[in-house]
């Protein structure tokens, strides 16, 4: 056995895998850099207020925005700090905490791990890679889109209510060239809210209980998407198309007493989605729709059972440089029919929401945004029946960026 494990290390030691650092900016060899000097640090951080002008203090949004509605107050969104770094050649790592996640509409600020993975390359140029922890799972457009560079400021009802806080424990294989992990890049980097790199191509197997939340049967989610991002002539134009299916567990934390549900408590959990951006240079349109299939609450009969699911949006945007402030008048309509799973009792939504608004940054590091929104929301569980809340409110939000 101990010869067995000499060999072991002896082949590690020697392969592709433990090659001398890669400072990722400049692609020259970092044999003088010690571990600490491969690591990187950034973050941000997001307050808001949402009760000026508020004409229904009932109208609320829990996955949203918790402070919505009566006794919400300024609120601390996100507060998230970032290390990652391309520790060798073939491996990169990237963890990410937020220090104000909310567990109730009563309990702020609770730190809560939201990213913790590896990317293993499988090939020299990290073309192909394996991402083990956990991430994003990678479905949608707006779902992969950092909060730090979205436009509106909440995910749109019908595709983020795919996964709580978008993530899961799997592993995710990602493919793209690099002439488009390139562009991925700038696309963030230049300011035209791209997504980030997520691959051309993505397939994965996941648990399904969304993020910070043990696996509850042994039927793993798989997801696959595929994304094309091209430039033409002067506009970078973006298509995807994704889709993900499985078993979802309802668990008893999750549902009211008397609410009826099925005795395995496993239901269907799938859907397909379409992604269209425009990058804004300077009109930009960003548009997703999916439909699918997943638990919902029937006040009809006070159950949970599997019922079908459609929405989307459409976001419009315009963006204006002047030296070095931003500004981004942007509107977007959404709607959703369909289940919320990971809520209470499964709780059923149908929403159509309009909101107009407008981002500024004076400096790369700080921006403002205010929008006014106007919504028809009916949200109804075994406790919350016959409830339907319509009211406009402006809502504001600064964020600091470092």
């Amino acid at each position: 056995m101990r010869h067995c494990l000499s060999l072991f290390l002896l082949l590690i030691t020697t392969s592709s895998w433990s090659q001398t650092p890669v400072d990722t900016t400049t692609n020259k060899t970092a044999n003088t850099k010690k571990w600490h000097e491969l690591i990187s640090v950034r973050g941000y951080m997001q307050a808001r207020y949402n009760r000026l002008f508020e004409t229904n203090p009932h109208l609320g949004s829990e996955q949203g925005d918790r402070s919505w509605g009566e006794n919400g107050g300024i609120f601390l969104r996100r507060a998230r700090l970032i290390f990652f770094g391309q520790i060798s050649k073939q491996v990169y790592f990237y963890i990410q905490p937020d220090f104000v996640s909310s567990a109730s509409n009563t309990n702020l600020q609770f730190a809560q791990l939201r990213d913790a993975y590896m990317d293993i390359g499988i090939d020299p140029k990290n073309e192909y890679r394996f991402r083990i922890g956990q991430s994003k799972i990678p479905y949608g457009f707006e779902n992969m889109q950092s909060s730090q560079n979205r436009i509106p400021l909440d995910r749109a009802d019908a595709t983020n209510s795919a996964f709580v806080n978008e993530r899961d424990l799997g592993v995710f294989f990602y493919w793209a060239p690099a002439a488009k992990r390139e562009l991925f890049a700038r696309l963030v980097r230049d300011g035209l809210k791209g997504s980030g790199y997520y691959g051309l191509f993505a397939l994965g197997v996941f648990n399904g209980q969304t993020a910070n939340k043990p696996e509850q049967n042994n039927s793993l989610h798989t997801v696959v998407r595929f994304t094309y991002p091209m430039q033409v002539g002067k506009q970078i134009i973006e298509t995807g198309i994704q889709a993900y299916t499985g078993q979802y567990v309802v668990t008893r934390d999750q549902t009211s007493t008397g609410t009826k549900l099925k005795a395995s408590r496993n239901y269907t959990d799938e859907r397909i989605g379409a992604s269209f951006v425009l990058y804004p240079q300077p009109f930009g349109i960003q548009a997703e729709y999916n439909i699918g299939r997943g638990p919902e609450f029937n006040k009809a009969t006070d159950s949970i059972e599997t019922s079908d699911l459609q929405g989307g949006y459409i976001t419009l945007s315009w963006m204006f440089r002047q030296q070095k402030q931003v500004i981004i008048p942007f509107v977007r309509g959404q709607y959703y029919n369909g289940g919320r799973k990971h809520e209470l009792d499964a709780r059923s939504y149908r929403v159509r929401e309009f909101e107009i608004g407008i981002e500024w940054q004076p400096v790369r590091e700080f921006e403002l945004v205010a929008t006014y929104t106007f919504s028809n929301r009916r949200y109804e569980d075994f406790i919350l029946q016959n409830n339907l809340q319509k009211g406009s409110l402006l809502r504001l939000q600064a964020q600091i960026n470092f």
